[in-house]
């Protein structure tokens, strides 16, 4: 019989394991449709549906299965403004913003520029202050792409949070559309399909400073051992230093993650569907419109998910429901 052998634990595509940086989930969107290519969710909790299997290769295929779900808020998100993107040395820079002359009062409270507003200056050099979409036109061959700067809007905080949507096809088409959508609102429907796959980024729940037997489960030492929740050599007398791969105390948790391939089962805007009577659990009643994404979501309750298509093939795995044909309210 071998000898159980685990030299490291831990994944290395998740260094540094420290706090994010900001709670709002940033994603990037990818396709070729002239759409948006992302969206900004909250979560709300979890229940079940219930629905037929038909998934072919599956030994519950044709039959009723219960599979959980996560609810998401997702109220309609409003466009503040235009950003236009240049290429650099390295990469993309921002070449200039166009605001909108309207905007909700709420984002006065994260973007405090927005409580004074500025006239159009130009410098005596070639660079402007202030951009406008006239000049964004003008100047199209310098520009690589536009993104559309978005607040959201949900009903349980006072303070938006603002990210950027990718719009798909050409700058020209994506200029169109910026100019068609400043100013107004944009849905989940204009976004995604029902059956569509995501992948779902957010901030995890934290969990503290944590050992390292939670933290990198690591198998804790017999009794007769001084200590038994530590690791039980952390480094060679040569060299004398510790590396970056021996599982160590630290943050556990309040980090970015991204999930593949999560399905949306259900988008709709009736609320008496999945409204438990007492409403869910550290959040209460769904106000607006919502979606059901197949399985679990990282993050805590309230907050934000950041949603685009999988860039990735989904592979047909397990249950698969076609519609959902019943929500179990818990």
């Amino acid at each position: 019989m071998s000898e159980f052998n685990a030299p490291r634990r831990g994944s290395k595509s998740f260094y540094p394991r420290v706090r994010a940086a900001k709670q709002t989930p940033s994603m990037k969107g990818y396709g070729s449709e002239n759409k948006p290519l992302n969206f900004l969710c909250y979560k709300v909790g979890m229940t079940q549906v219930v629905g037929k299997n038909v998934h072919k290769a599956s030994p519950s295929f044709n039959h009723e299965v219960v599979v959980p779900v996560t609810v998401v808020e997702c109220s309609p998100m409003k466009v503040f403004g235009v950003r236009a993107y240049t290429k650099a040395e390295i990469g993309f820079v921002v070449l200039s913003d166009v605001i909108s002359e309207t905007h909700d009062s709420k984002l006065e409270r994260k973007i405090s520029n927005f409580k004074h507003k500025t006239s159009k200056k130009e410098d005596k050099g070639t660079k402007k202050d202030v951009y406008t979409i006239e000049d964004f036109e003008k100047e199209l061959n310098d520009i690589e792409y536009f993104t559309l700067l978005v607040n959201t809007q949900a009903s349980f905080k006072k303070t938006p949070d603002v990210t950027e949507l990718f719009i798909g096809g050409t700058k020209e088409q994506q200029l169109n559309f910026a100019k068609e959508k400043l100013g107004k609102e944009i849905t989940i429907n204009d976004v995604f399909n029902e059956g569509d796959y995501l992948d779902v980024r957010a901030v995890t729940k934290g969990k503290g400073f944590q050992g390292p037997v939670k933290r990198f489960h690591v198998r804790s030492l017999r009794p007769k051992a001084k200590k038994q929740r530590i690791v039980g050599s952390i480094s060679p007398w040569t060299p004398a230093t510790v590396m970056w791969t021996v599982a160590r105390p630290g943050q556990m948790g309040y980090q970015n993650r991204t999930e593949s391939n999560k399905k949306i089962l259900k988008i709709s805007t009736d609320v008496s569907e999945v409204n438990p009577k007492t409403g869910f659990n550290n959040f209460g009643m769904v106000k607006g419109q919502y979606a059901l994404v197949f399985g679990s979501v990282p993050g805590a309750i309230k907050r934000c998910v950041a949603l685009r298509k999988s860039i990735r093939p989904a592979q047909q795995r397990g249950v698969q429901l076609e519609k959902v044909d019943k929500i179990i309210k818990k």
